[in-house]
């Protein structure tokens, strides 16, 4: 398809994408735009540097792989070089949404979609402001390289947020009812769950009181949990921060005990959601990596170069927001899997504990803080009453030590707003998710 220059490893990712953004405020529309545009990051590596740059107008390909090779040294052993001897050759043609392509579907129909809602929205008088989005986006991606790489894959997501604004007296809160899938249908009928999911949020408003500070047994949704596995656990094991870091090597050595022989951890870009992506910016094939198998410490994310340096395998976590930047080490879908319990017996064994239900945020390398929206106490293992929490926190690694039960059920989540941000690159499309978790012992705030 390209002329690649001898001497010298190149690899060219094209991205076509169509993406639709529109925005309902208190009824009003505010903004309908459908976008496309086809543009191409191409690298050129002479076993010394990498010399590489970003197009808009992908006609012009083969001359911008002429121009880079210009600055690089031809060297005739380049394919010996460890880091392109580390490249796959893969070659496919893996286009799964064909027969429901979102760009088949009018503007018209995807606004009428968020309209559905519009009426539930304006029974409730404490829903004092609101906005309503819907998100879509599709992407065809092409892989060339100089090794004889050729993949072409297909993705897309569509999703529907609500934020709201709710008001009682001088108590607010600000909650979002939202859901994506792969597939438009996945968002149609969900009505009734936005007015179970309203209606929990006017109980909280109403009746939620101070949390007494202090430790507890703590129990994750398992959207809580997806973020503990992404936030605070997912990005320590991005391999890119422990090349040079002696100390980050030595505590995230592979084989180490971290938790009980139930707990597993695994990221993989093979599920379909937010997060499905079968092959990585760098033409790797995505693969189910546990990062904690039977509590062990069993693996970390790589992109080809931190695979070479640290001699491991290849995972398929090189990863670029888009046709602008490199490819970085990224999470794709993380999540904790399943053990054996019912989430009944896991809230059964709590005398007096919190259960996190929604959060706004979470962050943390070594520690962690996840910043609850929706929390309960647990009374005699079962929810009781709503309790407003500022942060829960802990240290990573000893809360990984201090789980002691898991639902035997797990939920991925996807994400049509917001993403993954790491260094420039954000919103990067992720998914994440779990089972009921349940803690130990956290300091809650």
């Amino acid at each position: 398809m390209f002329k690649f220059p001898k001497g010298l490893y190149t690899d060219v990712r094209i991205e076509d994408v169509y993406e639709t953004k529109i925005i309902y405020s208190m009824g009003e529309i505010e903004e309908s735009k459908e976008r496309t545009y086809r543009a191409a990051f191409i690298r050129i590596f002479d076993g010394e540097k990498w010399y590489y740059n970003s197009i808009s107008n992908t006609e012009d390909i083969q001359a911008e792989i002429d121009l880079l090779s210009q600055y690089a040294k031809p060297n005739q052993q380049i394919e010996e070089n460890p880091v392109v001897k580390k490249f796959q050759v893969n070659k496919d043609e893996l286009l799964k949404f064909e027969h429901n392509d979102i760009k088949k579907i009018s503007i018209k129909e995807k606004q009428n979609l968020l309209k559905e809602y519009f009426p539930v929205l304006k029974e409730y008088e404490f829903i004092k402001h609101w906005k309503a989005y819907y998100v879509d986006r599709k992407i065809y991606k092409e892989f060339y390289s100089s090794k004889g790489s050729s993949v072409k894959f297909d993705n897309q997501t569509a999703g529907l947020a609500i934020k709201m604004q709710f008001v009682k007296g001088d108590k607010l809160l600000s909650e979002t009812f939202q859901k994506a899938s792969n597939d438009i249908n996945d968002l149609r009928g969900k009505t009734e769950e936005c007015k179970s999911f309203i209606s929990k949020c006017h109980d909280f408003l109403i009746n939620s009181k101070p949390v007494e500070p202090g430790k507890y047994t703590v129990i994750l949704s398992p959207i809580a949990a997806g973020v503990f596995a992404h936030e605070s656990f997912g990005h320590k094991s991005e391999s890119d921060f422990m090349i040079g870091d002696e100390t980050m090597k030595k505590e995230w050595a592979i084989g180490k005990t971290v938790g009980k022989e139930f707990l597993n951890i695994v990221d993989d870009g093979n599920l379909d959601g937010s997060g499905y992506v079968p092959y990585d910016d760098e033409g790797t094939r995505a693969e189910k990596t546990y990062l904690i198998k039977n509590g062990l410490l069993s693996g970390r994310l790589h992109s080809t170069n931190t695979a070479y340096y640290l001699d491991e395998d290849l995972t398929g976590n090189a990863r670029a927001v888009n046709f602008e930047f490199e490819p970085i080490v990224r999470m794709t879908t993380t999540y904790i899997e399943q053990g054996n319990m019912t989430k009944e017996e896991l809230f059964s064994e709590v005398k007096n504990g919190i259960f996190i239900d929604d959060i706004k945020h979470g962050s943390g390398m070594s520690t962690f803080t996840i910043a609850p929206s929706l929390a309960y106490y647990i009374r005699d293992g079962k929810i009781a009453e709503p309790v407003n929490i500022s942060v829960v926190t802990g240290n990573v690694m000893e809360t990984l030590n201090e789980i002691d039960g898991l639902s035997n059920e797990v939920e991925i989540m996807s994400f049509i707003l917001g993403g993954c941000g790491k260094m420039e690159q954000f919103p990067l499309p992720v998914g994440f998710g779990g089972p009921f978790v349940r803690v130990k012992s956290l300091n809650i705030q």
